[in-house]
């Protein structure tokens, strides 16, 4: 990517896609990717084996759920999931989020099927 003199607008790159469970990559960090995705409903149970997840709230209200429990978050809140941790996210309304991990992350991590979406697609 080539450096440019301008700050990435994240309400503006929100508006430039819909579809839920679909990561759109907006910039990057060293080996690390900024992804935007909205969130609707139930997602699938799926662990990432080799990194930890991070979730930035934007805009709504989430859960993330585990096998023993849950955490709830909302507008400028933040959770790591940490590596191998089993998690399945729910959001009862769309919640827009920003992940942060590393290259050639799977949405759906160890779980593929009909969510899993198109890797390393920038908006």
């Amino acid at each position: 990517m080539d450096y440019q003199n301008q700050a990435i607008n994240i309400n503006d790159k929100l508006s430039k896609f819909n579809e839920y469970w679909s990561p759109k990559v907006i910039s990057e960090m060293n080996d690390y990717q900024f992804k935007l995705v909205k969130l609707l409903g139930d997602f699938v149970w799926h662990s990432h084996n080799d990194t930890d997840e991070v979730f930035i709230v934007i805009e709504g209200e989430m859960k993330i759920e585990f096998r023993g429990g849950e955490v709830t978050l909302s507008k400028g809140e933040m959770y790591v999931v940490p590596k191998g941790v089993e998690h399945k996210p729910f959001a009862e309304k769309e919640c827009q989020v920003m992940l942060v991990e590393p290259k050639g992350v799977v949405n759906t991590g160890d779980h593929q099927g009909g969510l899993t979406a198109e890797n390393d697609v920038w908006i």
